[in-house]
């Protein structure tokens, strides 16, 4: 299947660059595909598509400010960007620019609260990476990274928990799950007491968010893996509504 095939016209003027003040009042689209139509809706309106026994399962990944800005030995800005924690201190990082970062480069960042070592270069072109530091990183990171917006966002986002669903838990995504992102307590409550079950699994997004496809067949395409986990609790809530004949409905970057 060519990449080709999927080429459509998406004016600028139509991508938001600054998030709606209320979540819920942003714009959902409804595909119903027994009657082929189209509804353009608010997005507080799927509580209208949900049924008492169906599950929406909800990913509770949390964005860490994975973007560094840093300088090399030689005072050369680069920029890193945190993709997966392999182990301790060790990350896989996007690396900008790739072809002055090579293995054995030292990098500072924030005046010193933060150094690293670039140790491999991986497949695909990340860099497996050592980070040096004094106290706890998550702090450091808090302090001195950015959140890694879409390459089509282009404004700066002034308030950090806009880029965070309001069930965020657990750190690890180098990107937000962006459906989640129009659901507020309140709508949420409002499911919860219409019967709909709520189930959470953790996905950590990763660098396919950020890696266009350059290859001419989606075949061809490599797809970097990303890490889950889901409690006994939240499967055994899908597989008995699986059972029970009803739906299972996924919140990640669109509503399935």
């Amino acid at each position: 299947m060519k990449v080709s095939d999927f080429h459509y016209e998406l004016p600028e003027e139509l991508i938001a660059q600054t998030p709606i003040e209320k979540r819920d009042e942003s714009r959902l689209m409804v595909l119903n595909e027994e009657t082929k139509t189209i509804e353009h809706k608010t997005f507080k309106d799927i509580i209208n598509y949900l049924e008492p026994g169906d599950v929406l399962v909800r990913n509770n990944t949390k964005v860490i400010p994975a973007r560094l800005y840093g300088k090399k030995e030689t005072g050369a800005k680069v920029e890193f960007l945190l993709l997966n924690n392999i182990e301790g201190d060790i990350w896989e990082c996007i690396v900008r620019p790739g072809n002055k970062l090579h293995v054995g480069t030292k990098v500072i960042f924030g005046e010193g609260l933060l150094e690293a070592d670039i140790l491999e270069v991986m497949q695909g072109g990340t860099r497996k990476v050592k980070f040096h530091y004094q106290g706890i990183f998550n702090e450091i990171i808090d302090k001195i990274g950015l959140m890694p917006l879409p390459p089509y966002i282009h404004e700066e986002l002034k308030q950090r928990d806009r880029y965070q669903t309001v069930y965020a838990k657990y750190n690890g995504s180098a990107a937000a799950p962006t459906a989640g992102l129009h659901f507020t307590e309140e709508l949420l409550k409002k499911i919860e007491e219409k019967g709909i079950i709520i189930a959470n699994v953790t996905l950590h997004v990763g660098i396919g968010t950020f890696r266009p496809v350059k290859e001419e067949t989606v075949e061809a395409h490599q797809m970097h893996s990303e890490h889950y986990y889901i409690k006994q609790e939240d499967a055994e809530k899908i597989n008995q509504a699986k059972k029970n004949g009803k739906r299972v409905i996924a919140v990640r970057y669109y509503i399935l």
